[in-house]
């Protein structure tokens, strides 16, 4: 932290001298404090100014009310001119009068800190301090300590501005040294600087604040203007605020009681586990929607229950949503820290996409109940969330007159309630099962015998579920503005509410029907933009908690209950909106309203709420976190003490046998590769004789048999042996430094010398003998092996290596072969037999190749590489590249080594081989490095090179867009190019109803015409003759039927934007009657702009009533049982936005739908749904 609190450089000069002080004054002021840093220009934020003379209506009260007070006391000022002192006498006299009769203090706190009805007071207090000889005053003062509520307080005063050209006040806390343990206070606080002799010149400000041991001070760093305090005259009353260098400062302090634990919290450091016992989930980018869901799900506590005992044994992977649930509901559970749900959205298949979208709570909702149901089928728990969260209800028509009554009961997972027009949730519920009468000309035609009546319909509650989801609809389609809208009216609910009213008379009212709120969840913000929080009670008769992604906080009932009621702010200040959190501009309502309220029946709260133990856990859910945890703690651990640890890379004879590449090793190699160094994690203070008896006992020897070589980095970029430790009392830290390449890992290279006799080992005379490295080039099995070690003396010839080759390799004498040394990766060069090592200029750690001379014509078909310099070549432009099929499951996945010079023809012969297809029947496409979807497809090209096809295309910094190590690859039905002439059409065939659906991309001639299709279909569907015959063409848009295609419809008119359908013409249409029509049928969602499904044609019969159209309707989709008996049937205008006309079993569909263009549509739910309109689906894996 800074610590100089005065003003800047000859800034602070020029206002000494504006107020009379000399630098000198200040001389003895140079002790510094650093607490006030945070008193930045920001504070003004907190600053309110009032004056007398304020426009509101009330009479002001005086800083110190001292004319009438002076007067009541008998204190007039009408006579003689009093002297200096004794005005200064009677100054004192009157404010201890004030003080004791308390009547101005106590009217200035009711003016300054009007009292929160909603906070208690815990106590309150006032203190003035008389400032004298402001001028001559230290740099920072302390006013006297005074006391509140038992603590100690006082004014801080920087009489030259706390860095700024004003005066700086704050109230702090004081006590003598550090405040008890987890002290703090909440307090509200005035600070008032008045004139001395006129107590109706003043200025105050007011704040809040949480005091502590870390922000024991908070106010004002620009009170009051320097200037102004000294040259200006208030409001003409002929006094400036401080006369003769003095003025009164009061301090107004009232302590309250912190209802939640967290009152004016900076939450900086919170902990919510040590505060609450409980812990949030972490936000990964605009999830906040799912972490309300998952805490409210998680303290429905049967719930969490019936999760665990799913069973995941089995499948404890992290594509299984049920196993990654109970994850996280035990980390929840019985983590210290946030959770995170990165886990649970992977297994759900989420991408990045669904990450930073902001979702909609209600479909993730059914979506996971859907998924969990699915994986609870079969087992003990199959029936646990029907139980929790299913009720009943029934949708009739009864008539008034006669004793009949059509119904139907379905099940509800949630109820959806109108907002707007209702301003209680009664209001809702009363709205939700209004009843409708049909009379008149719109009567119920009951059939026989009792023919048209007057009926009511409605909707009515069979039963409740223990737990109760409501959905309150915040957002609705505004057709003025052509845009979904959020609504903000004012909707309030209670603390408990009788459901009783809306129950059918029938239904079972042995118990009570009263719920008790157990959860608000909160939408902050607009359609657009905003942010989900909930407000949960997790036990009975416990609190309410605020969870808000990572923070779990107290909350208080008008945080729960009021404050999300939405509805209008009290704008009486005159101002014209509030700004909105999430939200654009201002706004007269309040964007934050609860969503979706979770309420549970009060007499099953203990069977909602049960006891979550240890036992309930499923014990491979928490062996396996446990192991995590520990691990985790390990790492930590590590990291904490990585600084007392060096890692030590050793490579030796085994390792280097198991190499087939360039130098001793390659840190390119896959984990676990028995090439790669073997890594050691040792105090940086061992010794190196230490380090060599550990590996020695490792290794079965004896200490004296080993020595180390320092692995260094040489300028051509190689990494070979370089010297010999041979200091053992070295250590391994100093042997880093001083023999080691700075910045780069430690390698060893590690000997083993062979004992003799006598036990000891003689090393090699390093002055003249050279250690250096054999490979193996095998040319008929196109390998490069390390063979092994070896020393040679200096001056002895290149071609003298041929015994010690010859012994190692057991090859026969005579054995011709040829010599290499490897420089560097680029550099591999024939050795001359006849030369010295010396004159070779080999040295220590060098490595030398070798390779049988071997005739062209005895070498297999497969050795492309006759020579090591092109094996090398090979190593050095070789690359695993990855395949995948573009269409999942017509394939497999794999990998080739492959060089980066291959041609298209010559890679792709590679792919063709391993995948046992014609090359010339294969294509390939680039896969788009953000998405891992595929590219456009590769143009053939003779002059590229694999390198060039997969690092050609670059965005605009530079980076590129695709991945440079896979392709996507399609096995052609003809050759490529054949292929090219052609068009490929993906086209839908309904081989029953519209229940199943085959896709199947075909190849059709880019001049042909629909006859062309037909035939591709037939070869591709397996479809006889007969069948081909009566197939009909259509294409689809928008989930509806767009129009029928003849067969000499040209293939080039096709829109690439609609959906190809094909089906056989039912028998029923091709041999229609006469007066029969058809009539365009599609699915949609609740409203009919939110479509789904196939849509189909349909027969439509003059005077069949609507109970026997369903019969065929039924017959007609496929679509058979409970399934069928859930959907909705409307007719529906196709012009935009009109209602639909839902029709009755006794309506007769040709007298409805009498308008050419009427679609008949079906209203069921959309399984693949898409949240809040985005044009991709929404789904849980």
């Amino acid at each position: 932290m800074a610590s100089d609190h005065g003003l800047p450089g000859a800034q602070l000069e020029q206002n000494l001298a504006d107020l009379h002080i000399s630098p000198e004054q200040l001389a003895d002021n140079d002790m510094l404090v650093d607490e006030y840093e945070q008193y930045n220009n920001d504070r003004t934020d907190v600053v309110v100014v009032s004056r007398s003379g304020s426009e509101e209506p009330e009479p002001e009260p005086l800083a110190n009310d001292f004319q009438a007070d002076a007067e009541k006391y008998g204190l007039g000022r009408s006579g003689p001119k009093l002297t200096e002192l004794s005005h200064s006498l009677l100054l004192e006299e009157t404010l201890y009068l004030i003080r004791h009769d308390g009547i101005t203090d106590e009217a200035m706190m009711a003016r300054l800190l009007p009292k929160d009805p909603d906070l208690e007071t815990e106590d309150e207090a006032h203190h003035t301090w008389h400032i004298q000889d402001w001028r001559k005053l230290k740099r920072k003062e302390h006013g006297p300590i005074f006391q509140c509520a038992g603590y100690p307080w006082r004014v801080l005063f920087f009489p030259y501005g706390n860095h700024v050209e004003h005066a700086s006040f704050y109230l702090e806390q004081a006590w003598e040294k550090d405040p008890p343990e987890n002290w703090y206070a909440c307090v509200q606080f005035a600070l008032v600087l008045w004139n001395v002799n006129d107590p109706s010149i003043y200025v105050s400000h007011v704040a809040t604040h949480r005091y502590n041991a870390e922000e024991g001070d908070w106010g004002f760093t620009r009170f009051y203007e320097l200037r102004k305090l000294f040259n200006t005259q208030w409001e003409g009353r002929g006094a400036t605020l401080v006369q003769n260098d003095e003025a009164m400062v009061t301090a107004y302090v009232r302590v309250v009681k912190d209802p939640t634990g967290v009152l004016w919290h900076s939450f900086q450091n919170y902990d919510s586990k040590k505060e609450t016992g409980m812990v949030g989930l972490r936000n990964q980018g605009a999830t906040c929607y799912l972490n309300s869901l998952l805490q409210s799900l998680y303290f429905t506590n049967a719930f969490r229950k019936a999760v665990y005992q799913i069973p995941t044994d089995q499948e404890a992977t992290r594509d299984n949503s049920a196993w990654t649930l109970q994850r996280l509901f035990y980390n929840l559970q019985t983590s210290e820290n946030p959770v995170s749900t990165t886990e649970l959205t992977a297994s759900f298949g989420w991408e990045s996409r669904q990450i930073f979208e902001q979702q909609d709570v209600q479909e993730l909702s059914r979506k996971l109940m859907e998924r969990l149901e699915e994986k609870m089928k079969g087992t003990p728990v199959e029936s646990a969330l029907p139980d929790l969260f299913v009720g009943k209800t029934k949708t009739y028509i009864s008539c008034i007159n006669v004793d009949y009554e059509s119904s139907r009961v379905e099940d509800f997972w949630d109820i959806q309630l109108n907002v707007r027009g209702n301003k209680t949730l009664d209001d809702s519920f009363r709205d939700y099962i209004q009843v409708e009468t049909l009379e008149g000309e719109n009567k119920y035609d009951a059939g026989q015998p009792y023919g048209l009546q007057d009926a009511k319909k409605g909707v009515i509650f069979e039963s409740f579920p223990p737990v109760l989801h409501l959905h309150l609809k915040r957002f609705e389609y505004d057709i003025n503005r052509d845009a979904m809208m959020k609504l903000n009216d004012r909707h309030a609910f209670p603390m408990e509410f009788d459901a009783t009213p809306y129950l059918s008379e029938d239904a079972d009212k042995s118990e009570p029907w009263i719920y008790q709120l157990h959860g608000v969840l909160v939408h902050s913000g607009d359609f657009n933009a905003g942010h989900y929080y909930a407000f949960l009670k997790p036990n009975k008769d416990g609190h309410f908690f605020r969870f808000d992604d990572d923070k779990v906080i107290r909350a208080t009932e008008k945080e729960v209950l009021e404050e999300n009621y939405g509805g209008e702010y009290d704008l009486s200040n005159g101002a014209v909106g509030v700004r909105q959190p999430y939200a654009r501009g201002l706004s007269t309502k309040r964007s934050m309203n609860a969503y979706m309220l979770v309420y549970i029946r009060k007499t099953r709260l203990d069977d909602v709420l049960v006891n979550i133990t240890k036992d309930d856990v499923p014990s491979h859910i928490e062996t396996r976190l446990a192991e995590e945890r520990a691990e985790l703690a390990r790492r930590k651990k590590e990291r904490e003490e990585a600084h007392l640890y060096i890692n030590i890379g050793v490579l030796n004879e085994e390792s280097f046998r198991t190499h087939h590449g360039f130098d001793l090793t390659s840190m390119d190699l896959p984990a676990g590769d028995p090439a790669l160094p073997k890594q050691y994690r040792i105090l940086r203070a061992t010794k190196v004789g230490e380090f060599a008896q550990q590996l020695a006992e490792e290794k079965g020897l004896k200490a004296e048999q080993i020595r180390f070589w320092v692995m260094v980095n040489r300028q051509n970029k190689t990494t070979r042996p370089d010297q010999v430790i041979k200091d053992a009392e070295m250590s391994v830290e100093d042997a880093y430094n001083r023999y080691g390449t700075k910045g780069n890992p430690f390698r060893l290279w590690m000997e083993v010398g062979e004992p003799s006799a006598d036990g000891t080992v003689a090393w090699p005379d390093s002055s003249a003998s050279v250690l250096i490295f054999l490979k193996h080039f095998d040319v008929p099995n196109q390998t490069l092996t390390g063979v092994g070690p070896t020393y040679v003396r200096k001056n002895q010839k290149v071609g003298d290596l041929a015994p010690v080759i010859l012994d190692k390799m057991n090859w026969p004498a005579g054995t011709e072969f040829l010599l290499f040394e490897e420089i560097k990766h680029t550099m591999v060069d024939p050795m001359k037999p006849k030369q010295t090592f010396q004159q070779s200029e080999i040295q220590d750690g060098d490595i030398i190749c070798f390779q049988k001379s071997i005739k062209e014509s005895e070498l297999p078909p497969t050795a492309i590489y006759t020579e090591a310099r092109q094996y090398y070549d090979y190593l050095l432009n070789r690359m695993n590249v990855k395949f995948a099929p573009i269409k999942g499951g017509e394939g497999e996945e794999f990998s080739l080594t492959l060089s980066r010079k291959m041609t298209y023809d010559q890679f792709s012969k590679k792919v063709g081989e391993h995948l046992n297809v014609d090359p010339t029947h294969l294509r390939f496409a680039p896969v788009i490095a953000s998405t891992g979807k595929p590219k456009q497809f590769i143009k053939r090209n003779a002059n590229q090179n694999l390198f060039q096809i997969l690092n050609g295309q670059y965005g605009t910094y530079g980076y590129s867009m695709h991945r440079p190590d896979a392709l996507y690859y399609e096995v052609l039905e003809t050759s490529l190019s054949e292929y090219e002439t052609k068009k490929v059409l993906k086209v839908s065939w309904l081989p029953e109803g519209i229940t199943k659906e085959q896709t199947f991309e075909l190849l059709v001639p880019r001049n042909g015409n629909i006859s062309d299709l037909l035939a591709a279909l037939q070869k591709k569907a397996g479809l006889d003759e007969e069948t081909v015959q009566d197939v009909r063409v259509y294409e689809a848009h928008s989930g509806k039927i767009y129009k029928e295609l003849s067969d000499n419809f040209n293939i080039a008119g096709i829109n690439e934007f609609v959906t190809l359908y094909a089906e056989k013409v039912p028998e029923e249409e091709a041999n229609m009657q006469e007066g029969e029509r058809t009539i365009n049928a599609f699915s949609f969602d609740r409203e009919p702009n939110k479509t789904h499904g196939i849509p189909f044609k349909f027969v439509v019969k003059p005077g069949e009533i609507f109970k026997e159209t369903k019969e065929r309707l039924s017959k007609r989709t496929g679509i058979k049982g409970k399934q069928f008996e859930k959907i909705k049937f409307a007719v529906v205008a196709r012009t935009m936005y009109s209602n639909p006309r839902y029709l009755e079993d006794d309506d007769i569909l040709s007298d409805v739908a009498t308008d050419p263009d009427d679609l008949l549509g079906l209203d069921h739910v959309n399984k693949n749904r898409s949240f809040w309109n985005r044009g991709e689906s929404f789904f849980i894996r």
